[in-house]
């Protein structure tokens, strides 16, 4: 899953160079709390103080919650300021936290103790000085980058609201914004260059493309110019003729100027200092950032070999399955011939982007049936299907999924990628939809978003283990939903658990064992019936963000893992919407943090 955020861009560039973060005054120690305050009182007080001094230094993360008090901001997230405010901050929280006594709270406030030491803890290691030397001066990439969040964003079909005159009038603020962050970007990229840590050309190259694709468009035709095709009632004409002639000036005159000198800097002076080497392990400080990269991705104390031989062990598993498929339906070559005769036989491709979408609408109504079966929450967001727009779809993955709005005023939108149909097969539509839309992260995000019970962090955060790994395990569902009785879409999902199982394999291969890109493409190639081009897609985005990739697996693994230790326990006592309601219901967890909560809830469901 990748969603558009621009704060998941702050994420991985954590940009501020590590020898020039601004040093900052200690901050005022906290009032001391009233002595009738409960430490359930205290403890909520934090999370609320917290999440409010978020959305002012982080205006995105309100806007995407609907919050449109900082709308006129995009936030600087590139200045040594801002992450030296950031760190600040989680250092003041962490001893707010401890001051608590943890053993006054009740379980479920101890779980939200634990998550949010958790997450501070793991903020404040990537803001330390060595691991900012290493991300900051990489800002962005060719697959989570301001360059291309910007534009859906600002679009008229994104998060940001174009629904007042307002909000017209807000888009050209953050418009300057987004210009001022381009220049930064550039300024950091030159930090990397004098202090030897670049990335790799590859990446390079595609942003190179991706901003080339951007300039080609004409005004009308870029998204920029979005809102101005699609005028609310309320704006009047007077005010319309206005934005139509800033709207224009701001795009030829400040954005698309600002896309050029990132796209010259880029041809004329990155790209020969750029790696040849695509992996981390051809990184000074690779090595180091890649082994931090993979304990904040999975939640657990893994190594890279560690998961190298998990991936292998399961590829071999997999293997077998697939096996099964191949004499099932009564293909007579090899498994190889197989993989060739899916991606190559008609019968398997869509001809158009209207019949690949039908397709989608008819699983979903397929899941829709069958949903209150195994869930007793449902959300309110709705949920629309729809392929990636076609200005992004080159260099989009084959699926993910954006959130709507808490309040349900905006749906989630399942995207899926019609670029070169000729190449895309259908076994894996079913698998595809259950991942990405529903029960996948459409539930796993709207549920957390929709529970105001529960403190803002555990509503809009998450780690990407759980997040990913919720994702892979609801497509294991659709064995339980009978979706996989034609054999093909089993074997589609099948195809889809190699592939994670195969990114253990592949990601610690390229950043921790030296492998090649094109070593990492013949790999996927061999054990899966994968085309080129997706191939080609997952190892490039295993390139731009390092360990993200392992997530999946190893986040599938531990729950189908505790599903089954919970059935072993409960026997008749076990309730799958039960078990589901306690995965999802507060929200995304570390999968250490999970294994407690459900260790408890069995033991609560014993004694019952």
């Amino acid at each position: 899953m990748r969603m558009k955020l621009f704060f998941a861009v702050s994420a991985i560039a954590l940009a501020g160079s590590a020898g020039a973060i601004a040093q900052q005054a200690a901050p005022t120690a906290p009032v001391a709390p009233a002595a009738a305050e409960t430490a359930h009182d205290r403890l909520f007080r934090l999370f609320e103080d917290s999440d409010e001094a978020n959305l002012k230094r982080n205006p995105i993360s309100a806007l995407f919650r609907g919050d449109l008090r900082y709308a006129d901001r995009l936030g600087d997230g590139i200045t040594d300021e801002y992450y030296a405010a950031e760190r600040a901050a989680a250092e003041q929280e962490l001893r707010a936290l401890r001051a608590i006594p943890r053993d006054q709270l009740n379980p479920t406030d101890q779980l939200a103790y634990d998550v949010f030491e958790y997450n501070r803890t793991n903020a404040l290691r990537g803001l330390q000085a060595d691991m900012l030397g290493l991300t900051a001066v990489r800002p962005i990439n060719h697959f989570f980058g301001i360059h291309t969040f910007y534009p859906t964003f600002a679009s008229g079909k994104g998060a940001a609201p174009f629904k007042t005159l307002g909000d017209y009038e807000n888009n050209l603020k953050r418009h300057k914004d987004y210009v001022v962050f381009l220049d930064r970007a550039i300024g950091r990229f030159r930090q990397g260059m004098e202090s030897g840590v670049v990335d790799t050309k590859l990446t390079v190259g595609n942003m190179i493309q991706q901003l080339d694709a951007q300039l080609a468009q004409r005004v009308e035709e870029s998204p920029y110019y979005g809102p101005i095709t699609q005028f609310p009632d309320s704006v009047a004409e007077a005010d319309r003729a206005r934005l139509t002639q800033q709207y224009q000036a701001a795009i030829t005159g400040e954005i698309y100027p600002a896309l050029k000198r990132l796209r010259d800097f880029f041809q004329a002076e990155y790209l020969p200092a750029a790696r040849d080497g695509h992996g981390l392990v051809h990184m000074k400080g690779g090595n180091k950032l890649y082994r931090y990269l993979i304990a904040q991705t999975t939640t657990l104390p893994m190594t890279p070999d560690q998961i190298h031989q998990l991936g292998l062990g399961e590829v071999a598993r997999i293997t077998g399955e697939m096996e099964k498929v191949r004499q099932e339906v009564g293909f007579e070559g090899t498994l190889q011939q197989f993989f060739d005769h899916l991606r190559t036989d008609p019968k398997f491709k869509e001809k158009s982007r209207e019949s690949l979408t039908q397709r989608y609408y008819d699983v979903g109504e397929k899941v829709d049936a069958q949903i209150a079966r195994y869930f007793s929450t449902i959300p309110k967001t709705p949920l629309k299907i729809e392929p990636y727009p076609e200005f992004r779809e080159k260099f989009e993955a084959g699926g993910s999924y954006n959130p709507g709005n808490p309040d349900g005023s905006r749906p989630g939108i399942f995207y899926f990628n019609a670029y070169d149909l000729p190449s895309r097969t259908t076994p894996g539509i079913t698998t595809l939809y259950l991942h990405e839309g529903a029960p996948g992260h459409h539930f796993q995000i709207s549920l957390a978003r929709e529970n105001e019970a529960l403190p803002p962090f555990m509503r809009f955060g998450g780690t990407t283990a759980f997040n990913e790994g919720w994702g892979l395990y609801a497509e294991t569902l659709g064995y339980d939903m009978g979706l996989y009785k034609d054999p093909y879409q089993r074997f589609g999902t099948l195809s889809d658990e190699m592939l994670r199982a195969m990114r253990l394999v592949v990601d610690t291969g390229i950043h921790s064992k030296g492998w090649t890109r094109d070593q990492a493409i013949q790999s996927m190639l061999d054990h899966s019936d994968m085309g080129r081009t997706d191939a080609t897609a997952e190892v490039e985005r295993y390139i731009a963000i390092p360990s993200q990739a392992t997530a999946y697996k190893v986040g599938a693994l531990t729950i189908q893992r505790l599903r089954k230790k919970a059935q072993d326990e409960l026997g008749p006592k076990f309730d799958i919407r039960d078990f589901h309601a306690q995965i999802l219901m507060t929200g995304s967890l570390p999968l250490s943090i999970l294994e407690q909560k459900i260790d408890r809830w069995i033991a609560s469901r014993k004694a019952a």
